[in-house]
């Protein structure tokens, strides 16, 4: 396989200049434009300029060239090679066109890779990137991207995964839940985007009605016995991160007997549930040139459920 040349633009129904404005938040905080949080966030060392290294998922690159408002060239980082480009050309009063252009020699696994994968995710997120300038520019989007199986199970297999953690100073209620716990795990996910910051928006994670017994700030404490066990989970919701935790007791003979069996099941249902409840929620927040209607809406009228979830 030779040098790959790929090609996306869209004109938009919006003045150059209002395109170019959206086009230099790329990578900031509230970024309008790059499709998060159902991929990862394009993010710098630095605000957007000439030196900023950085990138998205695994894909690394930096800022070679930069004209505000009109044009940002990254270059790939070695071992890969080429670059990708965004630009904005005005087409008279009103209108504009956005293109996107990426050039680069696939080597190695990569001559593989590059048609049956990585092709088919970059079509998809540039087109979403497109349809977040429409969004954000002119109110709507008259032909959002879908996404094909393909990319629908590769989202699926890329979403990142819990870490496990200590149960937070912060998770008050679940610390003072049980007596003596014979058990207690946490299980942490970083925060994105448009997800809801309300703990009771992420109850699916146990799927099961489990009773609400207490709640105190961010942090939300349910009643999960079973069997004989004394069981309290937790869901806490700070400025960062979703975090699960669980607290279990065995009071009786039936109940060692119920933990001794699922206990080496619990660290892996518990991620997984997660992790599913995480990726569930970000493919249902609000797209980025949505949250950017939003934030105008919200600087003249005040906050809106749409943002805080």
């Amino acid at each position: 396989m030779g040098t790959v040349l790929n090609e996306h633009e869209r004109v938009i129904e919006a003045p150059a200049e209002v395109v170019g404005a959206l086009l230099d938040r790329l990578s900031a905080e509230d970024d309008p434009l790059f499709p998060t949080p159902a991929w990862a966030a394009m993010i710098f060392d630095r605000p957007l300029g000439v030196g900023a290294t950085g990138g998205h998922g695994p894909v690394r690159y930096s800022v070679t060239e930069y004209e505000p408002g009109r044009r940002v060239r990254f270059a790939f980082t070695p071992p890969d090679n080429g670059f990708h480009e965004l630009s904005v050309e005005p087409m008279g009063k009103g209108r504009c066109r956005v293109r996107h252009v990426l050039e680069t020699e696939p080597r190695g696994r990569d001559r593989l890779l590059w048609p049956a994968l990585v092709r088919p995710l970059h079509d998809t997120i540039i087109e979403e990137v497109f349809d977040n300038v429409e969004r954000a520019a002119t109110g709507g989007c008259a032909r959002p991207v879908r996404w094909s199986p393909l990319v629908r199970l590769c989202n699926r297999l890329m979403w990142s995964r819990p870490e496990a953690i200590g149960t937070p100073e912060a998770a008050r209620l679940i610390r003072a839940a049980v007596d003596s716990p014979g058990y207690q795990d946490a299980y942490r996910m970083e925060l994105l985007p448009g997800q809801p910051r309300d703990p009771a928006a992420w109850t699916g994670i146990l799927r099961d009605a489990f009773p609400v017994l207490a709640r105190e700030g961010g942090e939300l404490l349910l009643d999960v016995d079973t069997a004989g066990l004394t069981a309290r989970a937790s869901i806490l919701v700070d400025d960062r991160h979703v975090t699960l935790s669980t607290a279990a007791r065995a009071d009786t003979l039936r109940g060692r007997i119920y933990w001794g069996a699922v206990r080496r099941a619990h660290p892996f249902m518990a991620r997984t549930m997660l992790r599913r409840t995480h990726r569930a929620l970000a493919l249902a927040a609000p797209h980025a040139g949505e949250r950017e209607l939003e934030r105008r809406r919200s600087a003249v009228s005040g906050p809106s459920h749409l943002v805080s979830g």
